[in-house]
């Protein structure tokens, strides 16, 4: 939703910029996975409900996502939660975790690759692929890769707005639209 696009960018802009000027015991990679799980708790129907029922008090919100969050809070983190929840922004939790990741990537020249096979890939089918992609791409990949048995083979890639799709579904989809055509 562009709205929410619109909303949480400022919030994980300022995020991002208190991540960079961190302490070393706090680095930005601890802060993506902080952002990330946060992310994650914001998604919840259950949590987002329970942010925004008028019965509940802010304190209550905020001890409540804490206990929910796995990583260690450090002051700016709780301040962060803090004023989210006075503004009733919860339900952008997701959206800023989005735009860190992208801050995050474009700070370290890398990029979130979606990787969907029709099959389990190993490890080191994985690493040979990412390997193979990142020269493509040129740029670091961030791999998540998932099966799709519709694809019927082969696998598709999306990183950022490029696709890379190499598999039989959408050979057989090219080949039909050139028969039909």
């Amino acid at each position: 939703m562009a709205e929410n696009a619109t909303v949480a960018r400022p919030y994980a802009e300022a995020l991002f910029r208190v991540a960079q000027a961190g302490k070393e015991s706090f680095s930005l990679a601890a802060w993506s996975e902080l952002v990330s799980e946060l992310a994650q708790i914001g998604t919840h129907p259950e949590v987002q409900a329970f942010a925004r029922n008028p019965k509940v008090s802010e304190s209550d919100v905020i001890a409540t996502i804490t206990t929910l969050v796995k990583s260690p809070l450090n002051t700016e983190a709780k301040n962060f939660l803090a004023m989210l929840v006075e503004n009733g922004r919860i339900s952008l939790l997701p959206e800023i975790g989005a735009q860190f990741q992208l801050l995050k990537n474009s700070v370290e020249g890398a990029a979130d690759a979606a990787i969907s096979s029709a099959f389990e890939l190993s490890a080191a089918q994985v690493a040979e692929l990412v390997a193979t992609l990142e020269k493509k791409f040129s740029r670091k990949l961030n791999p998540a890769v998932t099966v799709d048995p519709s694809l019927i083979g082969g696998v598709r890639v999306v990183v950022g707005d490029e696709v890379l799709d190499t598999s039989v579904r959408a050979k057989l989809q090219q080949m039909r639209a050139a028969l039909v055509a």
